[in-house]
């Protein structure tokens, strides 16, 4: 690994991780619904989640992906269906009481849960670790593909923590601002 591959990754690694999208509107829900410190401890389950596709990034999914479209496409259309039924969710439910923090929905494990099937099925995540963190492996480095695959991906996971805790700061902020049903409703559906 040089200076230079690190120097590069880390302002395209955080556009990226701050950049609007499924698992970061879902921080953002979060921090609106359950708080802060909910939503936080919420964001373990899509650490976790990209950890888990580091390393199956590394055991050959990115071969198989690249190898076979069907099998991206299965993947595509599997994480495309899922966030839509989320979306419609959030919705639907939007019109009733949010949960409080009390409730299983605004538990710091009911949000990691919900963090990690967001991050396992949204293709753009799926993509992250299949394209985008390998452009930055450089072969020829002294260090072998896993390592530096394993280093750039503890990077970007670091910095997407960041990011989203960023996101769901906002959503916290807002929740603070004590909205009204109506108003909490309309940023459910935003989100």
């Amino acid at each position: 690994m040089t200076l230079t591959q690190i120097l590069f990754f880390l302002p395209a690694a955080a556009l990226v991780a701050a950049s609007p999208g499924a698992n970061n509107l879902l921080a953002f829900s979060n921090g609106a619904r359950a708080g802060l410190k909910a939503a936080a401890f919420g964001l373990t389950g899509r650490c976790l989640a990209f950890a888990l596709m580091i390393g199956m990034v590394i055991v050959g999914l990115g071969a198989l992906l690249e190898a076979s479209e069907l099998a991206f496409q299965i993947i595509k259309w599997v994480g495309v269906a899922y966030l839509a039924w989320l979306g419609f969710k959030m919705i639907r439910d939007s019109a009733g009481p949010a949960p409080t923090d009390s409730s299983p929905a605004a538990s710091g494990p009911g949000l990691a849960r919900r963090e990690f099937v967001v991050a396992m099925t949204n293709p753009k995540a799926v993509l992250l670790f299949t394209a985008f963190v390998p452009q930055f492996i450089v072969s020829g480095s002294g260090a072998s593909f896993t390592t530096q695959l394993i280093v750039l991906g503890g990077l970007y996971i670091a910095i997407e923590f960041v990011a989203a805790l960023g996101w769901a700061l906002a959503g916290a902020i807002i929740r603070a601002l004590r909205p009204s049903a109506h108003r909490m409703m309309m940023v459910n559906r935003v989100s």
